[in-house]
């Protein structure tokens, strides 16, 4: 047998041994997106890829639909969680999630998906871009950056990326310009937790209004300021973090967690990641002309919020 046929037959058995924890998740859309099986009755997809959440069913390998329950899901990462309603079905396997920190540039990978006709549907390509840790546009911490050179077919986003060895490292999701984007396995995970545990993702809150402001130059080298831009406190609510630890509205936070701020988003960005709920961090303010150093002990965001 020639090293390609070998080549093609092992990528083959690699999807259908692994393409049973594919499902397509019915959510109101025109094109369903995929979803994987990722623990026993947990079922994960892509959170922007959905219209709502409720009446759904998922679609497994046999095309039968199987109703679903929303656990709860995080826009920041990209990542919905729902739950089987009947966790006893046969043809429904669990995915062998790997580890994504294994994967490196020039790796084959494959992309899985499942149409809402129970159709399985692969895309194979190499992993093209590996980095380390980010934060999406609203502030969720995704523990590795991965392109994947695959194309995202319509119902892909949601779906696995699955390595050489048949294990699942991650969900791809849809990144800028309809490019490969993939939500590492270890990412996922910390989500899945939480929701599990919770229901709904942890955000920080200090209880205050900020709204971006310029410093003036001399102020900038009077108090040896990196940076020219801060933000400026215009309310501070009653009883909150903020409000704790003394801040007062006109302080201009020039420092938060010993990083600089030069928006509101840098401040929101930290504090939607939830790893701060709890934490005293440092805080540096810009008050009368001089530079105030303290602490705040982080909340957690209410959920009328």
């Amino acid at each position: 047998m020639s090293s390609l046929l070998a080549l093609s037959n092992n990528l083959a058995e690699i999807v259908e041994q692994t393409g049973n924890a594919v499902v397509a998740v019915n959510a109101g859309k025109r094109v369903s997106p995929s979803g994987i099986h990722w623990r026993q009755g947990i079922i994960v997809t892509s959170d922007e890829s959905l219209q709502s959440y409720e009446d759904i069913t998922v679609t497994i390998a046999d095309g039968s639909n199987v109703p679903v329950t929303l656990v709860g899901h995080d826009s920041s990462t990209d990542v919905a969680v729902f739950q089987l309603q009947n966790t006893d079905i046969s043809g429904v396997t669990v995915a062998n999630i790997g580890d994504a920190t294994t994967l490196k540039v020039g790796h084959l990978v494959l992309g899985l998906a499942r149409s809402s006709e129970g159709d399985l549907r692969s895309a194979m390509g190499v992993v093209s871009i590996v980095t380390g840790a980010w934060r999406s546009m609203s502030g969720g911490k995704i523990d590795q950056f991965i392109r994947p050179d695959i194309t995202l077919y319509r119902g892909f986003a949601g779906g696995s990326l699955v390595d050489a060895a048949g294990n699942v490292v991650g969900m791809n999701t849809t990144g800028r310009r309809g490019t490969a984007l993939t939500i590492p396995a270890s990412t996922v995970n910390r989500v899945v937790d939480q929701l599990l545990a919770k229901g709904r993702i942890t955000r920080g809150y200090l209880g205050v209004g900020m709204q971006p402001v310029r410093l003036p130059k001399n102020l900038q080298t009077s108090l040896n300021l990196t940076s020219s831009n801060g933000v400026i406190v215009v309310n501070v609510e009653p009883n909150s973090a903020a409000d704790n630890a003394g801040v007062l509205i006109g302080d201009v936070l020039v420092t938060f967690d010993n990083a600089p701020v030069n928006g509101v988003g840098d401040v929101l960005m930290q504090l939607n990641s939830g790893e701060l709920v709890g934490k005293s961090v440092n805080v540096q303010v810009v008050r009368g002309g001089a530079l105030v150093e303290f602490t705040i002990v982080v909340g957690e965001k209410p959920l009328r919020e």
